[in-house]
């Protein structure tokens, strides 16, 4: 399964048909079907990377937010209550699946004595994909409708009928402070894979040489070997020992290799909180690396750093929000005229995309501070 194109109405503050696409629109090289994009079928291509760019508050955490709901659906059949409304939201996704193509639709309702999200006005509708309809897989003409095979509560999506059992389809990687429970979500997602411990050490390693064996005890206890030194410790005292950046990149690295190997997407929100540039970009590459993804996952991320865009071979995976009374999203090959060969951060520091900060705000800001 992989998800093609998402259209909402209703989410968040975001503008009605707000809409994010996995299908290059942009002519395709050869040398970007061999770095940039993948090929989930005969000619049906997707991309390795996808990019959100913007403002502060202009509605990035919305597109991965939008993006996590949909993948839900997908994989669970289900949606609990967010901190935000989903009630009244429209969806439409299209997504691959064994040789078709389907478009799913529904409204979101939320149950008013539950955490529970209901689903309305389902409907799904499919066509046999060919690579002669590549280029119109998402026109109305020769879509038929799903037939489903019985009814289901009113919190399981019709979805179900289609992909027939639960299944993960992406993991989201956000800003929410896991603190010290972060080392068991990073020992519980090696387990899903079954990560051989080498692998694992390989990660550490990369934030911190020192260490030469992590082991988990139990739920809140790990032996550490440091230095030559090994001792069990606690969550607690773990997270107080380890730096914030080991700690960070246990988790992202491992999820990082459990999406590759399992050909599950990965969504971060805000990248450059976490880590350096230059892990960053080792991250983006390994994804465009067809050796080591080899299953066809896909990397979506937010980010401030726009130099990281300069490593995207194409424009058509770069999406750039802005907010006014609504959140829109802009497309930088289709909404944008930007020469090919000019670098695309410097068209964000030539503030081409109007995403540059606030300039009259600071100096606003410098002279109340000068009077004060």
């Amino acid at each position: 399964m992989k998800i093609l194109k998402v259209i909402a109405s209703g989410f968040k503050n975001c503008a009605d048909d707000f809409e994010i696409s996995y299908i290059p629109t942009a002519r395709k090289t050869a040398e970007d079907k061999e770095y940039e994009l993948q090929e989930i079928a005969d000619g049906l291509f997707v991309f390795s990377t996808i990019g959100v760019v913007g403002k502060n508050a202009s509605g990035k955490t919305s597109v991965l937010d939008l993006l996590s709901v949909c993948y839900d659906i997908l994989g669970t059949f289900r949606v609990n209550k967010k901190e935000y409304s989903l009630d009244g939201v429209k969806l439409t996704i299209y997504f691959y699946h064994e040789g078709n193509i389907y478009k799913y639709q529904t409204k979101l309702k939320e149950d008013e004595i539950s955490d529970k999200v209901l689903f309305a006005e389902q409907k799904i509708t499919y066509k046999k994909y060919y690579k002669t309809n590549v280029n119109s897989i998402f026109d109305e003409e020769g879509y038929e409708e799903y037939p489903l095979e019985g009814k289901l509560p009113e919190d399981t999506s019709s979805v179900f009928f289609v992909m027939k059992k639960l299944s993960r389809r992406a993991f989201y990687y956000g800003s929410f402070d896991l603190g010290c429970g972060i080392y068991k979500a990073a020992f519980m997602a090696q387990k899903i894979i079954d990560m051989p411990d080498r692998v694992l050490m390989n990660i550490i390693r990369i934030f911190d040489e020192n260490i030469t064996s992590l082991k988990m005890v139990d739920d809140s206890n790990f032996k550490l070997t440091s230095c030559g030194k090994t001792e069990t410790l606690s969550d607690k005292e773990l997270y107080s020992r380890l730096s914030n950046g080991t700690t960070k990149g246990l988790l992202l690295y491992t999820l990082v290799v459990l999406t590759l190997l399992e050909g599950d997407d990965l969504i971060i929100d805000e990248v450059e909180n976490h880590f350096h540039k230059t892990l960053v970009e080792n991250i983006i590459s390994l994804y465009k690396d067809k050796s080591v993804n080899k299953y066809n996952s896909t990397l979506i991320f937010s980010t401030h750093y726009c130099e990281l865009l300069d490593l995207f071979g194409r424009q058509d995976n770069i999406y750039i929000t802005k907010a006014d009374k609504k959140v829109n999203i802009h497309n930088m090959y289709k909404d944008y005229d930007v020469r090919s060969e000019l670098l695309k951060s410097k068209q964000f520091y030539n503030n081409v995309f109007e995403t540059a900060v606030n300039y009259e705000a600071l100096m606003s800001l410098k002279k109340e501070l000068k009077t004060s």
